[in-house]
């Protein structure tokens, strides 16, 4: 059942070499828990649950089960019927999966924006996105620069005039709060909203900036130039379209 479960869950890596990386687990041992030859230690099945955000049933039941979606903070009785049924639906048509190039101006240097790559996808009715935090970003923060340490992910929303998405780093205890509208553009194909962090008011640096999204798709050659530009940026060097709806010189109100 454990290797059963692995061979699930490891679909959401990009590559088992990308994954044992990130876990700190050799490759060929790694293989050997997904064919069943082989069962991890206490600390490295902790480790490994931790980063699918599993718990220890996966020994024992299928994966389908341990995330089932009564679980669901959002499914609680205590919210179902404000937050949980129709709020984790969002329509392909709203916020297709794919890439998006993602722009905003930093929170902790006013004079640089940060432009990135995000990810959309769906399980089952619920929707989701992950990327990673610009290196330059972290090291200013004096955190690990490791893809583990840098990647987030979050949980799309639906909303009367667009979509929300609660956005943390893997064992962060901050989130961003993101709210996106659909741009009606002749291409249609960007959005424009804002994101919040939840910091106190006398933290160093501010709090809300504009934030936009544009999708790209699925083709490689679209995407990998985003990806190799990620980081921080001038305004100048932001793509006109970006700039104007970003509002840049202007202050958010």
């Amino acid at each position: 059942m454990l290797g059963a479960n692995l061979r699930q869950l490891s679909k959401q890596a990009a590559s088992i070499s990308a994954l044992c990386r990130d876990l700190g687990i050799n490759r060929t041992q790694y293989n050997r828990y997904l064919s069943g030859e082989s069962f991890p230690r206490p600390d490295v099945l902790h480790r490994i649950c931790t980063y699918f955000s599993v718990d220890a049933r996966i020994l024992l039941e299928p994966v389908e089960e341990v995330t089932a979606s009564g679980d669901s903070l959002l499914l609680h009785p205590a919210v179902v019927d404000f937050m949980g049924a129709t709020a984790g639906v969002v329509p392909e048509k709203e916020l297709p999966s794919g890439f998006y190039r993602f722009s905003r101006r930093s929170f902790s240097d006013e004079t640089r924006y940060v432009q990135g790559l995000i990810f959309v996808y769906r399980d089952k009715d619920h929707t989701f996105l992950k990327g990673f935090e610009a290196r330059d970003a972290m090291a200013r923060q004096g955190l690990p620069t490791t893809p583990a340490t840098r990647e987030f992910r979050g949980p799309v929303l639906a909303q009367e005039e667009g979509v929300a998405a609660l956005v943390s780093r893997r064992g962060a205890t901050t989130t961003t709060f993101n709210y996106l509208a659909r741009v009606p553009s002749f291409e249609n194909n960007f959005w424009v909203g804002y994101v919040a962090r939840t910091v106190r008011e006398n933290v160093a640096g501010r709090r809300v900036e504009r934030l936009v999204y544009e999708y790209l798709g699925h083709a490689m050659a679209d995407v990998l130039p985003v990806a190799r530009a990620a980081g921080f940026c001038a305004a100048s060097e932001l793509l006109p379209y970006h700039r104007t709806l970003l509002k840049v010189g202007e202050p958010f109100a």
